[in-house]
């Protein structure tokens, strides 16, 4: 250093710097150090600078006014470092040797300063419109140049005269210019030409942000207040960058992964010439043909000695696409681990600072703000590490989702049969979410271990040896931990199953609640629900003990760890003493140790996790894929649209062929029709021309473009309109045609919103034949060239089969002209067809002309002549079922083996008029079309039968759910806290401060142990020091165990108590509660909040309360050492609290966001899986990969916002954490006379550990806030209006009441609900003990009314019934139900026993039950049971048939063998045996009983005592059957229409 300063300047005074209470550095140091230092970081980050510059180009920017300043004041700079360079070569010339150092500083300056004026230039062309770097520079050179700025006021202050004016006046020149370039360093450029700031109208703000916008995330606060002021929407997010974009992201992803593809298929071709090579072994020699092997021998060989070829590794693409970004995470990452163990070496200096006497005060107030500067430092470079993972991890996700829907659309049948669809879109929602979930802890798998090895080196260096104990404590912790977590997951597993269960039976219950109350079972079912709810809280309970026993070692842990330390330490050698210094630092190393050896098992097991899925998704886009080529589409001048020439197809490589030898020509614009028995092929020859099959040998060629409907019709979750356009535009009078041709303009009237009706998932409110006729008009709509129709018209009913083959498919139709291939079963159509084509076996057995074939009699000849006579049996078997049923029914009393379609193009004269009474029958605002047959498996569902017509803004059936905005209410906290108890609450909250109090204790205890050093009597009292500190802390253990547990218990009982009301309210509300309110909506309370009341508010909860206790014992440490610390709380907390509010209510609006755009992409993407062969056939798998794009764009649009809330939230948190640090830093400093070493220690690490609890603190809030609303929810279902009592005590009925059953109707009137029309008027009506009564009437006419009402599942509105003279108003509803019995039209099972869903109450003996069995002609198929009574009868009864459910209710009737009777006959007519069965049994079982029944065929009826005739409500005729026939009224008719009066 001489050399470069000369002797008169020396490079270091300790006198002049450390030893005075005014500080200064020496000239030469200033010169050198401090001026070298900024040029030094510019020039050696300016390499890395230009090359990202160069890679990344925004465009560039127009020069501005302050862009211009930049660069003249860089200039002037320049000017201005040079004019010193010129002035010591003036000097030379003076004669006065100036050293060396006055030649290289301005020199190496002035250059700096023009990289400096290059950079702002070439960052302009660039468009940079903020500089990290150059920010970065400026700050430095500041920095740096306070120091001259001072000494040099110093120098001139003390002399008389400045020595050096020149020099003086120079400087201050550069140090202004660095100063105003800092300033301009702060503001932003406008942004680049032709960005998308000026296209994008709500683009985001992180793209334009400066720099120190962007590293302390100041760009959010906007987005913050927002969503403060009032709820966010969905329209108030940011657009998403460019690069998190699927437009950007998922190419990437692709673009290496087909690389790594590539190169394995290319590594595979070369090992497979090589074995080609060689000859064959001689054991294989017997092959007959003369060239020695075949190819497919060659194949075997090659199976056999291969070796196994690389499998393309999806992780390498991964890495190659994303790893670059990730990797400035990382080295963020690293930068923050140094920076972590900077404080507690500050810590150490602080306090050896206090120790001493006589020491200049400067050094604690520097000390305490770097302090301060480096914790502030580590918080702005984690953010920014964490801030890279997310958005890694989010890119991932997006690539991940984007690759597997693409391949999804694409993959062969025999790569679909491997993974049905629900394993696909696990894939994309769990598996992808893994790989998002690990990359925010990844760098952890190296940063861990550097942490814990610098830990260990610093406490080494600290306490020597003395540390191996506490690492041994640390290191036998973890596997205790782990033990626990498997014990914990074991229990989770078991609590889901007892879930599961739960909301099985919850489902069924509230599917059948109408049932459970007109027979009056609710007890029954609801001691089930609490049995199975018991076993779940018991397994909840078990995993709070475990929970406790954990919570317990994380917290003990640091302690335990400092006790064994120190405890060796001081017993290890006499010499030992521990002082403030050692204790405190040592404790805040152990405190940074904590993380990462938690993090550790985690990230482990992340890992396994994500590897797993890393598997499953690698082998899911290896699957083949299918080749587009196989058929030719070319488009070339034939006469022939579709041919295929010797054809041989199979559906995967290695199934045998499914069609052989087929050779089809079909000529332009005909219609072919393609028959055969079922499973002949024609389903795969249609698949076959559209590519979906594997093509073995032959050649498919197709002109033009191709419109494919399938068997089963594929409808998207969208409108009806949009369903038909299919994206194509619309065009009003071509979709008008459309509709009519497929006859679905009355259809239009049904649905509530015609044709913007939203259809649900699957098409689940459509009829199938609706299905099939949107799928029709769907392919119609496209105006193809060539109509591949897979049997379309098996789904719909005759004359629609015919309206639709008229005007669509047929000669005439809508299509002619075009070329149709057609598979139909239906052979009345088989004589207006161009060609027809045999299939038999997947082969072509003959094809020609209706005609032709007839003439050739061969296998068509012999197919017609089988089913043209069931077809005329089939007809007459219809028309008699219709005008018996005059309603629905199911396939099964048809000859179930066949899938015809009758309807003769002439239908006969009998069969109109037989349609024309049907709609007479139904005339109800009914169509006819759900009236008619309805055959081949379609779903067998109703119309909602329409009220009255009313105008149309009738009040919606299904109210909207209500969702909570803004902020939970006191009320409800309180309400939970009601639920686990006030007393336990109280205690809680005590138990909590007693073990903050003991954590404090014991930390107070070591700092006066280690005051001990001071007074030198350390020896003497070492066993009782560490016998107290050791009691204190196991106390703290003890405590937290306690408090942890005791308020897990009352969280369980809440969840209990909660759970209890909800259920029971629920079994008491009303029916119209039921009618109203979709079960699913029922069924998430019991589910989703029953569940975070259990399991996630539990651990909120706690969380809330262990951080809120550890903040305020921080603060009490702090105040109690320094008093006037006090001072500052408030401006904090109010800073505090502020953030707080703005975050909280953000992020709960964006957690909600992000939840509800998640659904849709998965909801699609099933979809889209199912309707894959739709989507390929009508060539838009583009625009569907780009719809799912835009699904995930939308999501991630709400999910980025709620990363950065936390990385905005965690900044300023930490700054208060910060400010924290340096007040109790410098309160510490100014106090210092009357503290001691140990209370700083104290206080300062305190304020340390503060950082995290405060962060910790304010998301738990949030998720406070979050799960206390499923409190809310669940409350707001255990409140809802209930029905009247099950039991009167003083009104209970006589216990064999009603004895006669006599029933008399007084003036009665009743309605569904508050608000709506009276159903029934006025009715006035006694019956005698004994009678047989029929009710019937028209559909609406009010006949299933009367029977709820004598069960009061309807209140009356006026009026009243009695029963043997007690008003049935005035009794207890399960005394009124229980004595009545009801035979419903659907028959409902539960699943459980057969025994219980006759008996759930075990009132009778085996014998009675099989006594029913007997007379309900089940005995002999029960017996045959393996299990007897004991059958297990699955959910819904599903594994009996219709009629052996009927039966059953049948049999529950009979065991109950009440007075009164009420048989409401099934509609759907069970087969006809069954319902004679059950009239045959009530006629003599029921003989002397009172018995109602609602009537659908009026002959079961004819010979009963009475008919009540209902008409809209009223009564309109009741008499005999006999004496109503003659009178010719309503009876007659309807008598007339069934056959049954001439």
């Amino acid at each position: 250093m001489e050399g470069l300063c000369g002797e008169k300047l020396p490079f270091w005074v300790a006198n002049q710097t450390f030893h005075t209470d005014q500080p200064d550095l020496p000239v030469c140091f200033q010169l050198t150090v401090l001026a070298w230092l900024p040029c030094g970081y510019l020039w050696a980050v300016s390499p890395i600078y230009l090359f990202y510059l160069k890679k990344n180009n925004k465009g560039y920017i127009m020069m501005s006014i302050m862009n211009r300043f930049k660069t003249a004041f860089g200039l002037l700079l320049w000017i201005v470092c040079w004019t010193d360079l010129f002035y010591t070569f003036h000097q030379m010339q003076q004669e006065a040797n100036p050293p060396p150092v006055f030649f290289i500083t301005p020199l190496v300056l002035g250059m700096t300063m023009l990289l400096a004026t290059f950079l702002i230039q070439l960052e302009r062309l660039r468009g940079v419109q903020s500089s990290g770097v150059l920010f970065i520079f400026w700050f430095l050179s500041v920095l740096c140049a306070i120091v001259p700025f001072r000494s040099k006021i110093l120098h001139a202050s003390s002399q008389v005269e400045v020595t050096d004016k020149l020099r003086f006046t120079t400087f201050y020149f550069y140090f202004g210019l660095v100063v105003l370039e800092l300033i301009l360093c702060c503001f932003n450029e406008k942004a680049p030409l032709f960005s998308n700031v000026d296209t994008d109208p709500n683009v985001c703000p992180e793209s334009t942000a400066g720099f120190l916008s962007t590293i302390t995330f100041w760009w959010f606060t906007r987005l913050a207040i927002k969503g403060y002021k009032m709820p966010l929407e969905a329209k108030d997010l940011w657009s998403l960058n460019q690069r998190d974009s699927s437009k950007a992201t998922v190419p990437k992803l692709l673009k290496e992964w087909d690389k790594e593809q590539a190169k394995a298929k290319s590594e595979q071709k070369l090992s497979n010439q090589v074995l080609y090579s060689k000859p064959p072994p001689s054991n294989t020699n017997h092959i007959e043909n003369q060239s020695g092997t075949s190819p497919e021998e060659v194949e075997v060989l090659l199976s056999n000695q291969k070796a196994v070829p690389r499998q393309p590794s999806f992780l390498r693409a991964l890495i190659r696409a994303f790893g670059p970004y990730f990797l400035i995470g990382s080295a963020y990452k690293l930068l923050q681990d140094v920076i972590t163990f900077v404080n507690p070496q500050l810590l150490s200096m602080l306090i050896s600072f206090t120790k001493q006497k006589d020491v200049p005060d400067w050094w604690g107030y520097s000390l305490a703000f770097l302090m301060f500067f480096t914790a502030f430092m580590q918080t702005l470079i984690l953010h920014q590490h964490f801030q890279y993972c997310f958005v890694t991890g989010m890119n991932v996700r997006t690539a991940l989702i984007g690759a597997l829907y693409r391949k999804a659309l694409v993959i062969t049948n025999a790569a679909k049969r491997s993974s049905t669809v629900g394993e696909v879109v696990n894939l994309m929602a769990v598996d992808a979410q893994r790989f998002m979930d690990l990359t925010t802890f990844l760098n952890m798998l190296w940063s861990a271990p550097i942490q814990i090895m610098l830990a260990l080196y610093f406490l080494w260096q600290n306490l020597g040896p003395s540390v191996l104990a506490g690492v041994a404590v640390m290191i036998l912790l973890i596997p205790f931990n782990a033990v626990i977590a498997m014990k914990t997951r074991s229990y989770q597993v078991e609590q889901m199953q007892h879930k599961d269960a739960r909301i099985k039976l919850m489902n069924e219950i509230l599917s059948g609640i109408k049932v459970l109350k007109l027979y009056a079972w609710e007890n029954s079912f609801k001691e089930k629900v609490l049995a199975i709810r018991q076993k779940e809280l018991d397994v909840l309970r078990k995993t709070a003990y475990l929970g406790a026993l954990s919570t317990m070692a994380w917290t003990s842990a640091p302690f335990l760890v400092a006790l064994t330390t120190f405890a060796v330490y001081v017993t290890v050698d006499e010499n030992n003493i521990l002082d403030a210094e050692r204790a405190f630092v040592s404790l805040s190393l152990f405190n940074i140790l904590r993380f990462p050896l938690n993090m550790l098992p985690q990230v482990m097991s992340s890992l396994v996790q994500t590897s797993v899925s890393l598997k499953r998704i690698q082998s899911f886009l290896s699957h083949d894929e299918l080749d587009p080529n196989s058929v030719d589409r070319k488009v070339t001048a034939t006469e022939f649209s579709v041919t295929v020439v010797n054809g041989k197809f199979t559906w995967a490589k290695e199934d045998s062929p499914v069609l052989h030898n087929i050779n089809v020509m079909v000529p332009h614009g005909s219609l072919l029709a393609v028959v055969g028995h079922v499973g002949c092929g024609k389903s795969s020859l249609i698949s076959a021309l559209l590519g979906e099959m594997e093509k073995l040998e032959g050649e498919v060629s197709i002109r033009g473009s191709v419109a494919y409907v399938p068997q089963q019709a594929w409808i998207q979750n969208a409108t009806l309109r949009d369903n038909i356009l299919f994206g194509r535009p619309y065009n009003e009078q071509k979709y008008r045609c459309v509709l009519e041709a497929c006859a679905l303009t009355p259809d239009l009237e049904v649905l509530p919103g015609g044709d913007m009706t939203e259809i649900g998932e699957k098409g689940i409110n459509l009829s199938g034949g609706q299905r099939q006729r949107v799928s029709l008009a769907r392919a119609l709509y496209s105006d193809a060239d060539v109509y591949l129709l897979d049997d379309p018209l098996s789904a719909v009913d005759a004359h629609v089969s015919k309206h639709i083959f008229d005007n669509l498919i047929g000669p005439e139709g809508a299509l002619k002209g075009k070329t149709r291939i057609l598979v139909t079963h239906g052979i009345s159509y088989l004589s207006q067809v161009d060609n027809i084509l045999v299939m038999v076996d997947g082969r072509v057995s003959e094809m020609g002309s209706h005609q032709e074939l007839l003439k050739q009699n061969g296998a068509f000849a012999e197919f017609l002549r089988n089913y043209a006579l069931e077809d005329i049996v089939e007809e007459d078997e219809a028309t008699e079922e219709m005008i018996d049923g005059e309603d629905l029914f199911p396939d099964d009393t048809l000859s179930n083996h066949i899938d015809m379609v009758d309807s003769e193009p002439g239908i006969n004269e009998a069969k109109r008029k037989f349609i024309r009474q049907i709609s007479i029958i139904s005339a109800d605002g009914e169509t006819t079309k759900s009236r008619t047959v309805r055959r081949h498996g379609c779903s067998v569902r109703k119309l909602p039968e329409p009220q009255e017509k009313k105008p149309h803004d009738i009040q919606k059936l299904i109210q909207a759910e209500t969702t909570e905005t803004g902020r939970v209410k006191m009320k409800v906290y309180l309400e939970y806290a009601k639920a686990v108890g006030l007393l336990l609450s109280v205690l809680i909250c005590c138990l909590y401060g007693c073990q903050s109090a003991a954590a404090i204790g014991a930390n107070i205890w070591l700092s006066d142990w280690t005051n001990d050093a001071m007074q030198n009597q350390t020896q003497e009292n070492i066993n009782m020091r560490v016998g107290v500190y050791a009691a204190l802390g196991l106390t703290q253990g003890v405590l937290v165990m306690m408090s942890s547990f005791t308020l897990a218990m009352g969280n369980i009982g809440a969840a209990g108590k909660l759970h209890h009301n909800l259920l029971t309210n629920k079994l008491h509300t009303p029916q119209s509660f039921f009618d109203t309110t979709p079960i699913g909506r029922i069924i998430n309370r019991f589910s989703k909040d029953i569940y975070v009341i259990d399991e996630s508010l539990p651990s909120t909860v706690l969380m809330f309360l262990a951080t809120f206790f550890v903040s305020l014992s921080t603060m009490i440490v702090i105040i109690s050492s320094t008093p006037i610390f006090a001072v500052v709380i408030a401006p904090l907390a109010f800073v505090y609290i502020l953030v707080q509010r703005f975050y909280v209510a953000t992020s709960r609006q964006l957690k909600r966001l992000e939840s509800v755009s998640r659904s849709p992409i998965y909801s699609h993407f099933s979809e889209s899986i199912t309707g894959s062969s739709v989507i390929r056939a009508f060539g838009r798998c583009p625009a569907f990969v780009s719809m799912s794009d835009m699904k995930v764009d939308e999501n991630q649009k709400s999910y980025y916002p709620g990363i950065v809330s936390n990385r905005w939230l965690g900044v300023r948190i930490e700054f208060i954490g910060n400010c924290i640090v340096l007040f109790a830093a410098l309160f510490a400093v100014t106090g210092k006379e009357n503290l001691n070493p140990g209370l700083v220690g104290l206080s300062v690490s305190y304020a340390l550990q503060v950082t995290m609890s405060l962060n910790w603190m304010v998301r738990m809030t949030s998720d406070l806030e979050n799960n206390i609303v499923a409190v809310e929810r669940v409350k707001e279902y255990s409140e809802t209006q209930t029905e009247a009592a099950w039991e009167i005590e003083d009104k209970k009925p006589h216990a064999d009441w009603p004895m006669k059953g006599n029933v008399e109707f007084h003036d009665y009137s009743v309605r569904y609900r508050e608000g709506l029309d009276l159903v029934l008027k006025n009715l006035t009506l006694s019956v005698k003990g004994g009678e047989k009564i029929g009710i019937v009437g028209r559909t609406g006419a009010g006949k299933s009314s009367m029977t709820l009402c004598l069960f009061r599942l309807l209140e009356a509105a006026e009026g009243e019934i009695s029963i043997d003279g007690v008003k049935i108003s005035e009794i207890g509803l399960h005394d009124l139900r229980s004595k009545l019995t009801i035979i419903p039209q659907e028959p409902v099972l539960f699943s459980g026993t057969l025994r219980m869903n006759l008996d759930p109450f075990e009132k009778y003996t085996d014998e009675e039950v099989w006594k029913a069995l007997e007379y309900s002609h089940l005995h002999k198929f029960v017996s045959n049971q393996p299990a007897k009574l004991e059958m297990e009868c699955s959910e819904g009864g599903e594994n009996l048939s219709v009629g052996q459910r009927q039966l059953v209710c049948l049999a529950r009737a009979l065991l109950r063998k009440t007075t009164i009777l009420i048989l409401d006959e099934a509609t759907a007519a069970i087969d006809l045996e069954t319902d004679d069965l059950i009239q045959s049994t009530i006629r003599t079982q029921f003989e002397d009983c009172t018995v109602f029944t609602i009537a659908h065929r009026l002959n079961t009826i004819m010979d009963y005592t009475r008919v009540l005739v209902l008409d809209k409500g009223q009564i309109a005729e009741f008499d005999t059957p006999a004496s109503l026939i003659s009178q010719r009224g309503l009876f007659y008719g309807m008598a007339k229409d069934a056959g049954l009066a001439q």
